[in-house]
């Protein structure tokens, strides 16, 4: 028989071959926390690798995995044999990760008409509406409501149909991540409509996809309407859009106005199409660096008449690429109107345009401006009214407005980045979005990720763990945060990728030693709002100083870029706010000294003038950010 003693040296002797110390044990006891979790052993490493001054962070703490003692130790074991893949929405749910979710049956039996308003489940509409006649569907507010990762097949959606009439209508808006998917969509259809307005509006990482959508229809009209409106950071796709249609009618009408970081791939679009009608009205006006590539759109068309008016008005930097553009075509107008109208020089590249077609084609630029290069484009039947090219005196003025502050902060958000004579009791500035817009994650157990594959050649079986198929958003994510943690540093940084806490440690000890403190922003309160600085302190008493910075980077687990760069200075502020002058936030800033590194298209040198190296830039830490400096004592 088992005796309370024998029960209690068992307990002991298992506590001291697992390396737990008895204070440690007693503390986790205290607060009812299990000694063999993984936010234990976060706990008890971070007593072994720090000093025992450095005061705990709630902050990293609260990040650990939530698996508790069995579940990690069965994970581990499958990610060692390679089958992790088996159990993913599991693993997922359980560790707290953020994976897409598989998409339910196909609806292709699926009769009549349909209204979904206010949906927010993933969805496979496969063969929906196929054969369809004289029916209407309407997609209303459909993965609305900051959805944070809507995932939506559309494949031989409304093939074959006849007069029938789509609308999407405030879908996914507000939303994270939206990964949808438009293959063969409408193909063969005659008549009816397709309309998108207020499609993913201000989503945060948009992934549209547009694969042979309407190909071959018979005069359907599709109109995009503020699609993609104040979007950050994504891509759209739209491959053999249209390709052997006749006389369809496609509108693009404040396509992706304010965007941030947007790229539209129009692929073959309006390929051998005849009688093609498309409207480019305000598109990615008020953009920053948008790219916008049409590749062989229109080529072999027939009588196609495409207007562009207003296209890319005010946008920044950027990149508009036009190969092959209306190449064989006959009959073809193209019209652009107002296209010109830049802040800052967006690179135009027409390759190919026109060539090859019949003489009846008619391409004119009116009121065309600057930083426009034309390759190999048509010798007949191409005219160019009022177009202007700035001189040298005229860029060198255009480059003495950047640097005297004129005609900044135009596509970065006030209060962004500031200078180092902000931070001081009493200062009034406005205070950006700090609030995180990533999905909410965890850390994965160090015994975890060791055995997961992280780097740019075991690319395919990351992707078979993670269900990520060719050319899906979760495919570009997990590459375009590869591509972060394996570029070479900037002179004088050091940095690291971490996706456990304990790495995150070992990193920060490694450049600061171990009486570190984290330290973070403390809440969101005071953001888009104007803000009054009150209590200001200078960590290490306002002196440069080392820190280590980390910043999420988007993947299935918590991961964070974490580097460090030389002069810097960190400061502790009291917010308040601006009108009743009480306490609302305490928040923590980074000023960096050196920016001579930094591009001269940098967002700072946008919002406050000057150029790199000659100004010095200071910004937040955003929420769920931090930044690691020597501890105060």
């Amino acid at each position: 028989m088992i005796t309370k003693l024998n029960l209690f040296f068992f307990s002991f002797l298992l506590l001291s071959f697992l390396n737990v110390d008895m204070s440690a044990a007693r503390g986790l006891k205290a607060n009812k926390e299990n000694p063999f979790t993984p936010k234990a052993y976060l706990i008890r490493y971070w007593n072994q690798q720090t000093n025992q001054n450095s005061p705990k962070s709630p902050f990293l703490i609260f990040k650990a995995s939530p698996l508790n003692a069995v579940e990690t130790a069965s994970y581990e074991k499958l990610a060692a044999q390679n089958t992790l893949s088996s159990v993913l929405p599991t693993f997922c749910s359980s560790a707290k990760l953020f994976c897409f979710p598989d998409l339910s049956p196909s609806l292709e039996k699926h009769d009549g008409e349909a209204s979904f308003h206010v949906y927010n489940t993933a969805k496979n509409f496969t063969n929906y509406g196929t054969g369809a006649l004289g029916t209407a569907n309407s997609f209303k507010n459909y993965s609305d409501d900051g959805e944070s990762d809507p995932v939506d097949s559309f494949r031989r959606y409304s093939r074959d149909a006849v007069g029938q009439d789509d609308k999407f209508n405030s879908y996914a808006t507000s939303s994270n991540i939206a990964d949808q998917s438009f293959n063969t969509y409408g193909t063969k259809t005659t008549g009816g409509t397709g309309e998108f307005k207020n499609y993913a509006a201000e989503v945060n990482v948009p992934d549209l996809r547009f694969t042979s959508y309407s190909d071959a229809t018979n005069g359907r009209e599709q109109s995009f309407k503020a699609y993609s409106l104040n979007t950050n950071s994504g891509n759209q796709s739209f491959t053999s859009y249209g390709k052997n249609g006749n006389a369809a009618d496609n509108e693009f009408v404040g396509y992706s106005t304010n965007s941030n970081v947007i790229e539209s791939d129009f692929k073959r679009y309006g390929e051998t199409g005849n009688g093609a009608n498309d409207t480019f009205v305000s598109y990615g006006n008020n953009g920053n660096v948008p790219e916008n590539k049409f590749q062989s759109y229109g080529d072999g068309g027939n009588g196609a008449v495409d207007n562009f008016i207003s296209y890319n008005k005010e946008s920044n930097v950027g990149d508009n690429t036009f190969k092959s553009y209306a190449k064989n075509s006959n009959g073809a107008e193209v019209n652009f109107k107002n296209y010109e109208e830049d802040f800052n020089p967006v690179s135009h590249s027409f390759n190919g345009y026109g060539e090859k077609g019949a003489k009846a084609q008619q391409i004119g630029f009116k009121k065309y401006g600057p930083n426009r290069d034309f390759k190999v484009y048509a010798k007949d039947g191409v005219t160019f009214s009022s177009y202007s090219k700035k001189t040298t005196s005229e860029t060198e003025t255009e480059s003495e407005k950047k640097e005297s502050g004129k005609s900044v902060n135009k596509w970065v958000e006030p209060g962004k980045f500031f200078r180092e004579s902000m931070l001081k009791e009493g200062s009034v500035m406005p205070m950006p979005d700090i609030k995180d817009k990533m999905p909410e994650r965890s850390f994965l157990p160090r015994t975890i990720v060791s055995k997961l594959p992280f780097s740019s050649s075991k690319m395919s079986a990351m992707k078979r763990i993670f269900h990520a198929i060719d050319n899906s958003t979760m495919e570009r994510i997990m590459k375009d945060a590869l591509k972060d943690c394996e570029r070479t540093p900037s002179p004088g940084e050091t940095k690291r990728c971490v996706a456990s806490a304990e790495d995150m440690i070992d990193f920060a000890t490694s450049v600061l030693g171990r009486d570190v403190a984290l330290r973070t922003t403390e809440s969101v309160k005071g953001s888009k709002q104007d803000i009054l600085m009150g209590s200001v302190k200078g960590i290490n008493g306002g002196k440069v100083t080392k820190s280590v910075s980390c910043h999420q980077s988007l993947f299935p687990y918590l991961l964070y870029y974490c580097h460090s760069v030389p002069k810097v200075r960190v400061y502790e502020a009291d917010i308040l706010d601006s009108k009743t002058k009480a306490k609302i936030n305490h928040g923590v800033a980074i000023c960096h000294l050196d920016t001579s590194s930094w591009s001269p298209t940098h967002g700072a040198f946008l919002a406050l003038g000057s150029s790199p190296g000659k100004i010095e830039v200071c910004h937040w830490i955003f929420e769920n950010d931090l930044t690691w400096t020597i501890a105060d004592h």
